[in-house]
């Protein structure tokens, strides 16, 4: 889950971008037609002022995927200090959080799942977002482009 800039008016969808290393700052990742395959599902859990709460789902793993993909739709990370605005919420890093993690054990096939509380430090950001709570809209399935490349995000009506 992580908490977003802006109000994302979708209630869910799928960012299908390729990933790569930026060719303007090396430190960085990039959607770029010489990435990877990159897919990242998201679900909006509630809406706020200034801000979104999101419920993500990799079906890749790339380097900062979320990160890029996020602000790739215009909506990065609250306290990405590589990807996101200088001006976000305080506190001591990223507003993101992996409640749940999975694998498949390399020896023994086994599934590995592993949850985590949500920190404190999201729980109080999101209680004190309660009071700037905007209501939500619906719009309908669209697939739309973004920037001058031919990728595209999946925005699904409300479900």
């Amino acid at each position: 889950m992580a908490i977003v800039h802006g109000n994302i008016p979708n209630d869910r969808g799928v960012i299908e971008a390729p990933i790569g290393r930026s060719d303007k700052d090396r430190k960085k990742q990039a959607v770029t037609a010489k990435g990877k395959p990159a897919v990242t599902h998201f679900k909006v859990l509630e809406r706020f002022g200034n801000y979104t709460l999101v419920e993500l789902t990799l079906e890749t793993g790339r380097t900062h995927q979320i990160r890029v993909h996020m602000a790739y739709i215009g909506h990065p990370v609250a306290g990405d200090p590589l990807y996101g605005p200088r001006k976000t919420l305080k506190g001591n890093g990223q507003f993101l959080h992996a409640q749940t993690l999975g694998f498949t054990h390399p020896k023994t096939g086994e599934t590995m799942t592993f949850t985590a509380e949500v920190p404190a430090i999201l729980k109080k950001h999101l209680k004190n977002c309660e009071a700037e709570k905007l209501k939500t809209y619906d719009k309908n399935c669209s697939d739309e482009p973004f920037g001058k490349s031919c990728f595209f995000i999946r925005f699904c009506e409300k479900s």
